[in-house]
């Protein structure tokens, strides 16, 4: 009995990740926050319906709110509510933190963006970045680099 009472854990914590900030951008610094979501968003989480793709920070009233992220609603919640995926979502941060960022975003080149989605015990947390743009011949690089990593473990397989 005492083995059917323990509940599986899943392999992985992470909901979504933005790889496409990671190609686009030098990740400087990161942060976490917390989201401030309803209900039925968190039940899409957990079935694993969000998106982060071309999702950024803003910043109204000293506050910050992330912009872009999808959270698809669940078919059994999309009757109850009146759902919006792509709404804006408040990020919980501390003030210092808040304020770093702001001034981040005042240098030219840099922006906030959100790199992924997770779960930390019970609650959503979204990791944020100081990120600067890259220039065209930076993402070649990033190709390059990539493709002789594939190659080189390739080889090492081989023998």
């Amino acid at each position: 009995m005492a083995n059917n009472a323990k509940k599986k854990k899943s392999g992985s914590n992470t909901i979504a990740q933005n790889r496409r900030a990671r190609f686009d951008f030098h990740i400087e610094e990161k942060f976490e926050a917390g989201l401030a979501l309803q209900g039925w968003e968190v039940k899409s989480l957990r079935e694993g319906k969000g998106q982060l793709t071309d999702s950024y920070v803003i910043f109204k009233n000293d506050e910050a709110w992330l912009l872009g992220s999808q959270i698809q609603p669940l078919l059994s919640a999309s009757t109850h509510f009146v759902t919006d995926p792509s709404r804006t979502r408040k990020l919980l941060m501390h003030r210092k933190e808040i304020s770093k960022l702001q001034e981040a975003t005042e240098q030219k080149g840099h922006t906030i963006v959100a790199l992924s989605l997770y779960w930390k015990h019970h609650m959503v947390k979204c990791e944020v970045a100081i990120a600067k743009g890259k220039k065209m011949h930076d993402k070649r690089d990033t190709e390059k680099q990539r493709d002789w990593d594939r190659q080189k473990s390739r080889v090492l397989r081989a023998r």
